[in-house]
C-alpha cells in the first residue's frame, strides 16, 4: 500500500465547540513523506503530528501553545486515521477545528469530496512489539500487539442512559463510516454553566452534541446508536492515536480513558523504542490483510 494525500484542495466552515467562534479550514494535498501539517493561519505557525506538540487535553486535544494553538483536532484526525491519509496541509483560520455535528462524519464527507490520491512512496505503519500501559485515578489506556487495528473501550457513568458500556471495534474504513463516524460527543446540562465560566463549551448545542439532563437525552431525535457514547470514545481515541503520525497496528484497550491519558500513552510508546517498529507495508507479514482493512 502506498502513501495517500487528497486529489484537490477543499474547505469547510463551522463554529468552534469551545470558542463558539466561526472557523474556516482549508485542506491541501502535500507530497509524499510530508506528513500531516496543521497551519495556524493567523501566525503562520506550522505544527506537525507529534505527541509532544499537544499542550492541553481538557475536554479536547489541543496542538501548539496559546495564542498559536488549534483546539479540538481529535474528530478530524479520527477521519484521517480511517481514510489512511499520510500527507496533508490543514490551514485553520481560527483557534479550533469546527465541531460540525459533534462527530467525524462531516470530515469523512469532506475527504470524499476531495478524493484520495495514491502517491509514489510506500506507506509505513507503527507495529506494536510489546504492551505499553498508562494508568491514572482508576483510568487505564494501553496498546498491545495485534495483527490489525482493534479498539476495545469501556466506560461507566452514573447516568441511567449511559451506565456501563463496552465496545470492541475491529477497524476497517468501511465499518468506520457505518459504526463509528456518526457517534457524537456528549455533555451534561448540569456541567454547562461551569464549563462556560472557564471558556469551554461556549458553542455547544443540541445541533453538535448529545445533551443529557439528570435522567434522559435532551436531543429530540434521540441517539444514533444505542451505545453511541462508547463509540464516540473510540472515535476520539483513534484521533488521539493519529498524533503518532502513522496508523497503529495493534490493540488499543481502555477503561474510562481521556484525551489526557491517550496523550500520556502516545508519549510513553515513543519513549521506549523497543515497544514498536515503524514498518513499510511491503516488509510487514500481514500487509495484504491490512490493505483490505484500509481500503
Amino acid at each position: 500500500m502506498y502513501q495517500q494525500t487528497i486529489k484537490k484542495s477543499v474547505e469547510v466552515t463551522g463554529i468552534g465547540l469551545h470558542s463558539a467562534e466561526p472557523v474556516r479550514v482549508v485542506l491541501e494535498p502535500l507530497k509524499a513523506d510530508s506528513g500531516i501539517i496543521f497551519v495556524h493561519a493567523k501566525s503562520g505557525l506550522e505544527l506537525s503530528l507529534k505527541p509532544e506538540n499537544i499542550s492541553e487535553t481538557k475536554l479536547a486535544t489541543v496542538i501548539g501553545t496559546r495564542p498559536n494553538s488549534i483546539s479540538t483536532i481529535e474528530h478530524f484526525l479520527s477521519a484521517l486515521y480511517a481514510y489512511a491519509i499520510d500527507n496533508l496541509k490543514v490551514t485553520v483560520y481560527g483557534s479550533e477545528m469546527p465541531v460540525m455535528d459533534g462527530s467525524s462524519i462531516s470530515f469523512c464527507m469532506l475527504l470524499d469530496e476531495a478524493g484520495i490520491k495514491k502517491q509514489d512512496r510506500l506507506k509505513s505503519v507503527i507495529v506494536l512489539k510489546k504492551e505499553v500501559k498508562v494508568e491514572q485515578d482508576g483510568k487505564v489506556a494501553m496498546l498491545k500487539p495485534a495483527k490489525k487495528p482493534i479498539f476495545n473501550f469501556k466506560i461507566k457513568f452514573d447516568h441511567p442512559v449511559i451506565g456501563e458500556q463496552s465496545f470492541v471495534y475491529n477497524f476497517s474504513k468501511k465499518s468506520y463510516i457505518e459504526d463509528i463516524a456518526r457517534a457524537r460527543t456528549f455533555g451534561f446540562a448540569k456541567d454547562i454553566q461551569y464549563l462556560q465560566s472557564i471558556n469551554l463549551a461556549l458553542g455547544a448545542s443540541l445541533e453538535n452534541a448529545i445533551g443529557l439532563d439528570e435522567v434522559s437525552v435532551l436531543n429530540p431525535e434521540g441517539l444514533r446508536y444505542e451505545n453511541e457514547f462508547v463509540r464516540h470514545k473510540i472515535l476520539d481515541a483513534m484521533g488521539d492515536l493519529m498524533l503518532l503520525g502513522h496508523q497503529v497496528v495493534g490493540e488499543y484497550v481502555a477503561s474510562a480513558a481521556s484525551h489526557e491519558l491517550n496523550n500520556k500513552l502516545t508519549r510513553k510508546l515513543f519513549e521506549d523504542a523497543s515497544s514498536y517498529e515503524l514498518i513499510k507495508f511491503e516488509d510487514y507479514e500481514s500487509s495484504k490483510e491490512l490493505v483490505k482493512v484500509f481500503a
